[in-house]
């Protein structure tokens, strides 16, 4: 199965109603993700096009594009923890035991999760500060805030992820980087 299809048809490697909520996330961040590059394609597209074909740019272009921008990078963080895409600083944790490495995991996993929910509470706490100012888009009109709702929602399904991930750990005897994602890597190398 090539890694593509592997996306598409992800499952969740957890039991029960854990697994369900993390394949309905999975598919919903594919959605975003998908929908958030093709619309700023497109926008961006018509916009060239306005400003070359027709002389005239389209006003709001360079919001859209902020909005999708900042929607797209923070479902993401979500969908690479799913799908073990994560930077990882492996000197010492390749080195380890695979049960040495699989309490790491779970250290780091929960570690991260912890940092993710203190950064969805500063996001929030950030969100309420612009509601209070009531700052607009100079194009579109739109409260600043709203465009920042992707934040704390980007922040809360990693910090999930990640938890999920120690869950995953904790009740394995593989290693697994995601809940999905057994730990390992693959042989890149090709003969000549």
């Amino acid at each position: 199965m090539s890694e593509e299809e592997a996306e598409k048809n992800y499952r969740s490697g957890l039991p029960g109603f854990l697994g369900t909520i993390d394949t309905l996330i999975s598919k919903i961040e594919a959605v975003i993700l998908a929908m958030g590059v093709l619309l700023m394609a497109i926008n961006t597209i018509a916009n060239v096009i306005g400003r070359f074909v027709f002389g005239s740019s389209i006003f709001f272009t360079g919001e859209i594009n902020r909005i999708l921008i900042i929607m797209i990078t923070f479902a993401g963080i979500g969908y690479a923890a799913r799908h073990g895409r994560h930077i990882r600083m492996s000197a010492v944790y390749d080195a380890l035991p695979v049960g040495g490495r699989r309490v790491l995991m779970i250290i780091i996993s929960l570690f991260t999760a912890l940092v993710m929910f203190f950064l969805l509470y500063y996001s929030i706490v950030y969100i309420a500060d612009l509601y209070s100012k009531g700052r607009v888009l100079p194009a579109l009109s739109i409260p600043v805030w709203i465009i920042y709702v992707w934040v704390p929602l980007g922040f809360l399904i990693t910090g999930i992820q990640y938890f999920l991930t120690a869950i995953k750990n904790m009740t394995s005897r593989d290693v697994y980087l995601s809940t999905g994602v057994l730990d390992g890597y693959k042989d890149t190398e090709t003969e000549v």
